[in-house]
This record gives structure tokens, sequence and C-alpha cells, in this order.
């Protein structure tokens, strides 16, 4: 068995795998380990961008490769779960055996944004500064599901925005900025994880994870916390 049982080409499988053995590459690196011509690789890591397998993140203007947790296999394909169990174990341990304590990833369109968002089900606490209509008129099936499990798991979120029909209830506080601070990003903090997110037609995050860097952002959002109102 391998990842063609999830829906992965063969070459996306090669791919995908290289990645959770190496860590973050160049294409250079992957096309020397899996003996694919480093312009399919290019092709093939565009797919797997838009499937929301791997993100990537520019060094010197090149584009450096990272595999996400294979975890979040498990949970797209969940009807195939026990079947790739073995496999994905597996991944996993390649992967945290790889994996730095501070990265910085870039995710792009629906599938990749749902990765991003799934994976802020692993904290108990989700900051989100900016928060705006237009992610739910975007994903709004999605959306409901994801308050869903958020419910089941107790995935308690903090929101403030200039949007006052946005008002959840579902262990959730909002509190509102005038109008004139409205933004088109939205920043979602969680754990040591910082989740910036322009949404449009082609949405896409960027995602550090630094704790530093986490820790400016949550202070930020407490003053922003302190200052915004409930609503009336």
């Amino acid at each position: 068995m391998d990842l063609r049982d999830a829906g992965l080409t063969d070459n996306e499988d090669k791919v995908y795998t290289a990645l959770v053995e190496l860590g973050p590459s160049l294409a250079g690196r992957i096309s020397r380990k899996i003996g694919l011509h480093r312009r399919t690789v290019y092709d093939v890591t565009e797919t797997l961008i838009q499937k929301g397998f791997i993100s990537y993140m520019l060094e010197n203007n090149r584009r450096v490769f990272s595999a996400v947790n294979p975890q979040r296999i498990i949970d797209s394909i969940e009807e195939k779960k026990n079947s790739l169990m073995p496999l994905i174990s597996n991944l996993k341990i390649k992967f945290e055996s790889s994996k730095k304590k501070e990265r910085t990833n870039f995710y792009k369109g629906k599938n990749g944004l749902k990765m991003v968002f799934e994976s802020q089900l692993d904290y108990p606490e989700i900051l989100i500064l900016g928060a705006t209509r237009e992610a739910y008129n975007s994903m709004p099936y999605y959306f409901k599901w994801f308050n869903e499990r958020r419910k089941e798991k107790k995935v308690k979120i903090k929101l403030i925005t200039s949007d006052k029909t946005i008002n959840p209830k579902i262990l959730s506080e909002t509190r509102y900025l005038a109008e004139k601070y409205s933004e088109p990003m939205v920043i979602n903090i969680y754990g040591n994880n910082v989740a910036m997110i322009l949404w449009g037609k082609q949405p896409f995050a960027l995602v550090v994870e630094q704790e530093e860097f986490a820790s400016g952002y949550k202070k930020y959002f407490e003053l922003l916390w302190r200052i915004a109102k409930k609503q009336k």
C-alpha cells in the first residue's frame, strides 16, 4: 500500500514521501532523491500545494518545500483511515524526526486553508483578529463542520472584528472595533502559531510557528481586546 490509495498520483506519492523523509527541501534535492526531472518536481509540488499536502516558503527567492503533518491526511480521508494507519504512522515517525521547531509555511487555495484551520483544533483556544464575513462566504459548509468539530473538542475562540454581523455563539467571545480599523488580513493565533490569512478568489495563508513571534501577537491581541467593545 502507498499514498496512491489516498488519491495521490505516483509522482505525488514520491514527492510527498521524499519531503517527509528529507524535511524542508529545494526542488533540486527532491529531484536527486527520487530521480524525477526538476521541472516535473515543480509541477507535482504545485498540485500538492493545491491539495493542501505541502507548503513552501521563500529563501533567497527560491522555494523551499515542506510536507504538512501526515495527520492532516487522516482527517481528509476519514473513510480510509483504518487501511492507511500503518503507512501514516510510519510517515509521522519520519516527519517528527525531520521537522524543525521554528517553521514558516505558505498554504494556497481552499484545500490548503482547510489544513490550516484543522490544525487549530489541536489547541484549547484560538484568538482571531479581523474576523471577516468573506471567510464564511467562501467556505460556508466547511465552517459549519469546523464549528461542530470545535464544539466537540471544546476549543474556545475570541474574536475581534469590525463587522457587527459576526457574532458566533458556540464557545466564543466577540468584541468590536470601529469600521475604520477594518483590514483584509485576518490573523489567527493558536499555541505558538500565527496564521495570516487573506481571503478572495485565491485565498492563501502564511503560518509562522515560533514562540516569541506568537507571544508578541498575543500581547497585541490582548491590547486590542481591552480597547474593543462588546456588542450592545
